[in-house]
């Protein structure tokens, strides 16, 4: 499948899913049986961890068909870099999507800033120069688009897997927008 159609069944699905018309395919036994022998996910998703977001149904997709990493910010650390080179290297998948999503909780504690613990400063401070790279007075919504399209282009720089695999054009990052009140993506 090409890249170009990875992201138009994305915006099929996201479009069943916000309309609630879910096909719900490839759930079933016989699906999941099929899987145990590996897995090629046509798209890998970088979300936030936030319950609220669940990309698998956003996109109205089944077992085996997403390659999801969610932490919270969607942020771009050692670990879900390496996971999506995974996904790459290992798994042929072409897409990578960074998906924010309309208010974000941790980019509204980096935006608030403060003293929030070792290691919740320690992810947020992932998320600070997208609140930097913002013009005052941005709001947490605006911020959030900054942050995945940052997140979006540090995935090529801090990744020798990913940003060859772009630049050969095998592979494309877009990042994306997930409507909380509507359930509708926006790729930006």
């Amino acid at each position: 499948m090409s890249i170009e159609n990875t992201i138009q069944r994305l915006k099929s699905g996201n479009d069943r899913y916000v309309a609630d018309k879910m096909d719900r395919g490839a759930q079933d036994i016989v699906t999941r049986n099929g899987l145990t022998a590996g897995q090629q996910p046509f798209a890998i998703i970088l979300s936030c961890a936030d319950s609220r977001v669940v990309p698998e149904l956003a996109f109205d997709t089944g077992l085996g068909e997403l390659f999801v990493v969610r932490v919270a910010g969607n942020i771009a650390n050692t670990s879900s870099i390496a996971s999506m080179e995974y996904a790459v290297a290992h798994c042929g998948t072409k897409l990578i999507v960074v998906l924010g999503h309309q208010s974000c909780g941790a980019v509204t504690a980096a935006v608030n800033g403060g003293d929030n613990g070792y290691n919740l400063n320690h992810l947020l401070a992932h998320i600070t120069p997208a609140v930097q790279a913002s013009p005052d007075g941005a709001s947490v919504n605006e911020v959030v688009k900054i942050n995945a399209q940052m997140v979006a282009q540090e995935l090529l720089n801090r990744s020798s897997i990913i940003g060859n695999a772009v630049a050969s054009g095998d592979v494309q990052v877009v990042p994306a927008y997930y409507n909380l009140d509507s359930g509708k993506v926006d790729f930006l």
